[in-house]
């Protein structure tokens, strides 16, 4: 691996990258211990069961088996190549590479590279047109005078597309871009029967949309007149996936982990208009529905979501969705409320940014408080069917929630505010808990399928030889000393198959002069199940010092099965042997079989 990179710029590499602060980026970590612990990114899981050594600087998933280095984990997490997690590691800590052919552990594909390399370059440009140009103006005075600043339209890289049918078309392929792989890109719009392209975005103010790296991969395009639609949004591509982004993620990440909460909005222009306010930890989808992914992705950085959607019908029922959705997953949900019908937007310029943070994400409520005023809505709580009705719906909720003490809460202001006893309330949630399990075991089944993990070796009770030779490799990574120890007395004698690859590759290491560094030697191994198995047996506790008598037992495991296996195809020598009333040569397997059962003992 890496072998187009020289050796100690690799180990420069590693050495200068943190893992847990790299992994930090991905996954929301708390140190327990020596180590770190976090909710695994390659598996769906609600108890954390990824841990990350700082001392090792390895991971390991006790869930799914996942492990690895730095470089590992950018391998199977982002997809990259080996040379692309080195030069990703390089680029952020400032450490030159020698220059690489751009095919080498490509990842992605050239049409994709140029995808994004045409968006990025158009929204360097759009920007320039925006701030720096006369025909930009009109836009720049709109965004001003909508309570836009420079710093915001700078962060954001908020751009304009002119007034023109063919610029952008004539602007890429005069810098080389196919206009055919542009129109596939969502820039272009190829014209009926024609060899002929049209700009797809034309006098708009444009907003461009990044990856959860930074890199611009589409566009949203508000128009400044009349025309329609107000917003026109790029459509999907091979970079772009809305149901898999979310805005400002890539921004927003390192004040998520400040916070220790995400505020959720459902458009870009809120979460614009958040930071403008100071609420720096905000994104949103993409204009639909939160999906499944993009749960999954808020989770493993953060457990306390606040959800801001639009005060009206559309926005109170997509609200009702998301939080029943990031629920599935085990995340902790509280609702900013906005009044009069407001979208988040329109409240900060109503408003002020202060009252918005203050008096609005500030003041956000639990889920079960924003339930029961959603269930008041419209309702004349005077009219005693009405009022039923909003009862019957809260108990049916407070059904739904696990724990005793919220349930008490909610029940003691049902009874103080409609004078109804305890008793009568707690039997009738009790009546609701009865009849909801049966049509909650559907959902269940589906959530614990979704969170259910890989069998976990560890829990298993493994072979005695099994264990011994786990213990030897943790104690030969651990020291050379005892490595060459193992060679010398059992060489590659191991029974496990992956063992035997295993320290045969730690020899080697060796014997190239390395030191004892367990992420370095994972560099080393070829394939991604030899990496897992070794981060797995490098978590495991060992004493610092291994007695001789300790190390002698564990080679005898490990050769005591060799002779078991062997006992047992001598037994059934001897029985086919007998079958055959072949008695004599039964007779002398038979000895044969004392002898090995003797040698078991010494």
């Amino acid at each position: 691996m890496g072998n187009r990179i020289p050796e100690e710029l690799i180990e420069k590499i590693q050495r200068t990258s943190d893992i847990v602060d790299v992994i930090s980026e991905y996954v929301q970590l708390k140190k327990q211990g020596r180590n770190y612990f976090g909710l695994c990114p390659f598996h769906g899981e609600k108890s954390p069961s990824f841990s990350v050594s700082a001392d090792k600087q390895i991971f390991h998933c006790f869930g799914c088996g996942a492990g690895g280095n730095v470089f590992s984990f950018l391998i199977q997490h982002e997809g990259y190549s080996f040379i692309e997690a080195a030069q990703h590691l390089a680029d952020k800590a400032n450490i030159e590479l020698p220059a690489i052919a751009p095919e080498q552990g490509r990842t992605v594909s050239k049409d994709a590279e140029k995808m994004i390399e045409a968006h990025e370059l158009l929204k360097k440009f759009y920007h320039h047109l925006l701030v720096n140009t006369k025909e930009g103006q009109p836009a720049l005075d709109y965004l001003l005078n909508r309570g836009f600043t420079k710093e915001i339209i700078d962060s954001f890289e908020i751009g304009y597309a002119l007034d023109s049918w063919d610029f952008i078309s004539k602007f890429l392929v005069k810098r080389g871009f196919n206009p055919s792989l542009m129109e596939e890109a969502g820039l272009l719009i190829k014209k009926n029967n024609a060899d002929e392209y049209f700009d797809r975005f034309r006098n708009r103010i444009m907003f461009p949309i990044t990856d959860h790296h930074g890199m611009t991969i589409a566009f949203s395009g508000r128009v400044l007149g009349d025309e329609k639609p107000k917003y026109l949004n790029s459509p999907e591509t091979k970079v772009f996936n809305k149901s898999k982004l979310l805005y400002n993620f890539h921004r927003a990440r390192v004040h998520i982990r400040k916070n220790q909460q995400v505020v959720l909005f459902e458009g870009f222009a809120d979460v614009i208009s958040s930071t403008r306010a100071g609420v720096e930890h905000a994104i949103a989808t993409m204009g639909t529905s939160l999906t499944e992914e993009q749960a999954k992705i808020i989770r493993r950085n953060v457990s306390e979501v606040i959800l801001c959607y639009d005060s009206d019908s559309a926005g109170i029922e997509a609200t009702m969705r998301a939080s029943k959705l990031l629920k599935e997953f085990g995340c902790q949900i509280k609702v900013a409320m906005i009044p009069d019908g407001l979208d988040p937007d329109d409240y900060i310029k109503k408003q002020g940014p202060e009252k918005f943070k203050n008096d609005v994400i500030g003041a956000s409520v639990p889920l079960m408080t924003f339930k029961m005023n959603y269930y008041r809505r419209g309702k004349n709580l005077h009219n005693e069917g009405e009022r039923l009705q909003y009862i019957d719906h809260v108990i049916l909720e407070l059904s739904k929630l696990e724990s005793a003490v919220e349930k008490e809460i909610y029940l003691k202001q049902l009874s103080k505010e409609f004078d109804l006893s305890m008793e009568v309330l707690k039997d009738q949630l009790h009546q609701k808990e009865q009849q909801t399990k049966p049509q909650q075991a559907p959902q269940q089944k589906r959530t614990e399928q979704q969170f259910k993990r890989a069998p976990i070796q560890s829990k298993r009770l493994l072979p005695a030889f099994h264990t011994a030779e786990r213990m030897l490799i943790g104690h030969m990574l651990r020291s050379k000393d005892i490595a060459e120890k193992v060679l010398e007395r059992l060489g590659l004698q191991f029974n496990i198959e992956e063992h035997k690859a295993i320290v045969t590759y730690l020899y080697g290491y060796y014997e190239e002069g390395n030191e004892e560094n367990v992420s370095a030697f994972l560099s080393k191994l070829p394939s991604p199940e030899l990496q897992h198995i070794v981060s797995n047996i490098a978590m495991i506790s060992l004493n610092t010092d291994v007695s001789e008598q300790e190390l002698s037992d564990y080679i005898k495991q490990v050769l005591n099965h060799q002779k078991m296996l062997m006992i047992k195809e001598k037994e059934a020598e001897k029985n086919e042997a007998e079958r055959n009333k072949q008695f004599k040569e039964a007779a002398q397997i038979a000895m044969e079989i004392i002898q090995l059962k003797q040698a078991l003992k010494t």
